[in-house]
């Protein structure tokens, strides 16, 4: 075939083609198109290619704005979304086992309006990580009396009823005070509130030291013994001769436990020895503890309640376990 007709062919097919095409949009001009404008309006599709390269490609290449922005805010949404989303279904998973155990992941799924695969890999996680145990269709709770759950799981639990606490708590504390301050997750709330001001503290934990050694107005003493590992909490034989010499306006305590008839208790027998000799160096006591801790009793007895002087706890706190406190003389403080 002459080359003059086969071009001329070739044309032809390549018009006909073109005709079947949309037409080419001309309102779009050849401005760079600003990411800000479209995260406002958040798709629900799987995401197509990273975000800094969609906007690259729109920047450099001028692509359609239509096809790709739902590719750009596709992703964003995904990755919000996901991040948020894992951090509460855990928060309400454990809460779960907490009300009943054990849970099937059917059940936890039609709760959660997520897949079962989405839950099978959020026990998964939440077993590495010793908040529960996983069982033939379901998970089961490790919550025992002389066993604590880790510190990233309870980090977990009541993290907003735990931020209030610790505000109500540094809020009771006067400037030049010295203070105890316990280990665990709402003593590390405390710590956080206590930024900015003037006092002296013992914390009894390393965590507290790693939130307030940069304060200037924090002057830090360290208890000496050893640090357990998971919590970073300091114990042993070497802890509580740290309070002997030493006499502190107010301790926080920080308890797994309150009880009517047990008092404060707490999981470990070290840290327990460690806690009941903060106590006696201190002239106040003050104990922050979520509402799940209320009513609950420990392996190991701390001190009764004739021996603290206000409880910190929640809004969402039982009212009759509440009131069984303050008849027996306790003055509670739901915040």
């Amino acid at each position: 075939m002459p080359r003059a007709e086969l071009s001329a062919r070739c044309r032809g097919r390549d018009a006909a083609v073109m005709g079947c095409m949309p037409p080419r949009r001309t309102d779009l001009g050849e401005k760079p198109f600003h990411l800000r404008l479209i995260r406002n309006q958040l798709a629900v599709e799987v995401p197509g290619v990273p975000i800094k390269q969609d906007a690259s490609h729109v920047e450099h290449h001028c692509l359609d704005r239509r096809g790709l922005r739902t590719r750009v805010r596709t992703h964003i949404y995904y990755v919000r979304i996901n991040n948020m989303d894992v951090h509460t279904r855990h928060q309400m998973i454990l809460q779960s086992l907490r009300q009943h155990s054990p849970v099937l992941v059917g059940e936890l799924a039609a709760a959660l309006d997520c897949s079962e695969m989405t839950v099978r890999r959020d026990l998964e996680s939440l077993e590495r990580s010793g908040g529960l145990r996983r069982v033939h269709g379901g998970a089961a709770s490790v919550f025992l009396s002389a066993e604590e759950t880790p510190y990233g799981i309870r980090a977990l639990e009541f993290s907003d009823a735990k931020a209030t606490i610790g505000a109500a708590a540094a809020s009771l504390l006067a400037d030049g005070e010295t203070v105890i301050l316990d280990g665990g997750t709402t003593a590390m709330e405390v710590a956080r509130a206590l930024r900015g001001r003037r006092l002296t503290v013992m914390p009894l934990a390393l965590r507290p030291v790693f939130e307030l050694h940069e304060c200037p107005g924090i002057k830090l003493l360290l208890p000496g013994g050893e640090v357990r590992p998971g919590e970073l909490s300091l114990m042993g034989s070497l802890t509580e001769p740290s309070f002997s010499q030493l006499r502190f306006d107010t301790c926080v305590m920080g308890p797994c436990g309150i009880d009517v008839k047990a008092g404060i208790t707490t999981h470990l027998l070290a840290e327990t020895a460690v806690k009941r000799a903060a106590a006696r160096a201190s002239q106040r006591v003050v104990v922050v503890a979520d509402s799940s801790k209320l009513g609950r009793v420990a392996f190991g007895h701390v001190c009764d309640l004739d021996e603290i002087d206000i409880v910190l706890t929640d809004a969402g706190a039982d009212q009759q376990r509440v009131e069984e406190l303050r008849a027996a003389g306790v003055d509670v403080r739901c915040v």
